[in-house]
């Protein structure tokens, strides 16, 4: 499986895996989410499952089922830690905590390392068994200004951990375990990133009915209101007075998401009576078809108000496309501004550096082929599992001053 990535991760990243394949060769790996698809969560799941296992790990991943009670205290939640202001009772946590004690009759929790992603499943670390295994709390959100309450009773769950792992450093808790930073990859070889021949992507353009002669200006996320999708139109229609160009807004639907399809119908609504605005909703796994919209695309935008890391902004700069980003979460861990992309933070500055690309083709190749090499070296999916399984090593060994993995 490794032997894949040779020539496109870079070479020590790949030495790497190989060390620790050796040392994890035979360990049982489980990691436990709240949906099989939609968001990047489950995506990375996707691609990191095969590569663990053609290492000799045996890994595999587990999905806590909930109704839609559960998942509306779990987006208020998620919202919450975000930032946004929302009501709690003691009812609702009692909920939260009783689904995650059904799962865990249902889930076989023994593993001896245990990833345990978001706070949906966070409980479940109250049912854990003396002995068994090394379990770890991975948070893939913005925890930058959480709302006090809810981020009080996430960290009492996070407290139980050996170890928790955020994706960038502010958004870390101030917990009494060991804390990691592991920023989020993409995998060069999925089918949401690997080359396209020019037939499959016209394909593609005719699918959406994309116009060769006109440049497309793209977003590519979750219909999340913290994505922005509205402000998007904003700014695209602020460029429109003065450079010809067509919006398409493509995102799928996510099971663990019940506010998408309130959104999806609000962002239809303001973009209505424009011919020039694509609206797609996709269903889950379109990879494909998102590789393609994003080689399509002459303009890249990820505008959102809060962002977890933000995958589709590196999936862009892998195609060689330089992203124009709002200046949150892990967006700016990818966007070095002015070399590979610009960082916004309002609706006239995403429509400025829209214009401003728009009439420059030289820069936007120029900060196009900084944007891939730059995802080349920081955000490879070969790194990501050499940062997850290099901590399952030093929680391993924790209190050790030198850890010997040759």
């Amino acid at each position: 499986m490794l032997s894949q990535y040779r020539g496109i991760a870079p070479k020590g990243q790949l030495e790497l895996l190989k060390i620790l394949g050796g040392k994890l060769s035979g360990r049982s790996l489980l990691h436990i989410n709240s949906t099989k698809a939609g968001g990047g969560v489950a995506e990375l799941l996707h691609r990191i499952l095969p590569i663990m296992t053609g290492m000799g790990i045996e890994a595999r991943w587990e999905v806590i089922e909930g109704d839609n009670r559960f998942f509306d205290i779990t987006k208020k939640i998620h919202n919450a830690l975000q930032g946004n202001p929302e009501k709690f009772t003691g009812e609702m946590w009692a909920y939260h905590f009783e689904v995650n004690k059904r799962n865990a009759r249902n889930i076989d929790l023994d593993a001896e390392f245990v990833f345990i992603h978001d706070p949906q499943p966070a409980p479940l670390i109250k049912f854990k068994k003396n002995g068994n295994g090394h379990w770890i709390w991975r948070c893939h959100i913005d925890m930058s200004s959480p709302q006090q309450d809810v981020s009080g009773r996430i960290m009492d769950y996070a407290s139980g951990y050996e170890a928790a792992i955020f994706s960038v450093a502010k958004f870390a808790m101030l917990l009494p375990i060991p804390e990691f930073i592991v920023l989020p990859s993409i995998d060069p070889l999925s089918d949401k990133n690997r080359e396209l021949t020019p037939d499959e992507i016209g394909e593609v353009a005719r699918k959406f009915d994309i116009p060769p002669d006109r440049p497309m200006v793209l977003q590519v996320s979750r219909f999340d209101r913290f994505k922005d999708p509205i402000g998007v139109i904003k700014a695209y229609r602020m460029v429109k007075k003065y450079n010809d160009c067509i919006l398409v807004l493509a995102g799928s639907p996510a099971k663990d998401d019940p506010e998408g399809e309130e959104v999806l119908s609000e962002v239809q609504n303001f973009a209505e009576g424009d011919p020039d605005i694509r609206i797609l909703l996709l269903p889950p796994f379109s990879d494909k078809e998102i590789n393609a919209l994003q080689r399509l695309a002459a303009i890249v935008l990820q505008k959102s108000l809060r962002e977890g890391f933000g995958l589709t902004v590196s999936e862009a700069m892998w195609k060689g496309k330089p992203v124009i980003g709002g200046a949150v979460g892990g967006i700016p861990h990818q966007i070095v501004h002015g070399v590979n992309g610009f960082l916004v933070y309002s609706e006239e500055g995403a429509a400025f550096r829209i214009r401003q690309f728009l009439n420059n083709s030289d820069m936007l190749t120029r900060m196009g082929e900084a944007a891939r090499e730059y995802v080349r070296n920081n955000f490879l999916i070969t790194r990501q599992v050499g940062d997850y399984l290099s901590i399952c090593v030093g929680v391993e060994n924790a209190g050790k001053a030198v850890i010997e993995i040759s």
